[in-house]
């Protein structure tokens, strides 16, 4: 698999990161659609190729459906968006902007093209990514009152973080053998 081709090639110091990427796709805490649409949207969120790359190679051959596939590369793109714009108005002091309508256009948000706990799951992923909180509370909040499991959440926010190191890593990496 792509994926842990990656994994392989990570330094020494970063030994943690393969680890956790090992153990999060062996968690059976999101179903199988739920978990690789959180790494393909948490990817989109980092955007560094050879793990988009690599994700995207290890989802179609976990037979992520195309559907689905465009609804997590649709939440990273929207949570790009709104992740932001909202984190902005978290930031601003003066309230007079949270009063105003966006402005922006997110019907994805409504017409996701997958179940609505799969793409809140994943907008949470790209959410915790981007460190937007009302973003990962607006999604969270629904999670939750439709049942999901606390459990379920904290998967989705654990692929966050793992993409993102594994992202981060091969990034300073590749800086370095540039020089």
């Amino acid at each position: 698999m792509a994926l842990e081709a990656l994994a392989a090639i990570l330094p020494a110091y970063a030994e943690d990161i393969a680890a956790n990427l090992a153990s999060a796709l062996a968690d059976r805490s999101l179903n199988d659609q739920q978990r690789w649409g959180c790494f393909i949207a948490a990817s989109h969120a980092v955007a560094t190729p050879a793990v988009i790359q690599a994700i995207d190679a290890a989802a179609k051959e976990a037979a992520l459906g195309a559907e689905a596939l465009a609804a997590a590369k649709g939440a990273a793109a929207i949570m790009a968006q709104n992740n932001v714009y909202f984190r902005a108005l978290t930031l601003l002091t003066n309230p007079e902007y949270r009063a105003l309508r966006s402005g922006l256009r997110m019907r994805i948000v409504s017409h996701p093209g997958a179940p609505k706990d799969d793409f809140d799951l994943w907008c949470v992923a790209v959410s915790a990514i981007h460190g937007c909180p009302d973003c990962l509370n607006a999604h969270e909040a629904p999670l939750r009152s439709r049942g999901v499991s606390a459990e379920a959440v904290q998967s989705a926010l654990r692929i966050a973080a793992i993409v993102h190191a594994l992202s981060r890593v091969l990034a300073a990496e590749a800086a370095l053998a540039v020089g």
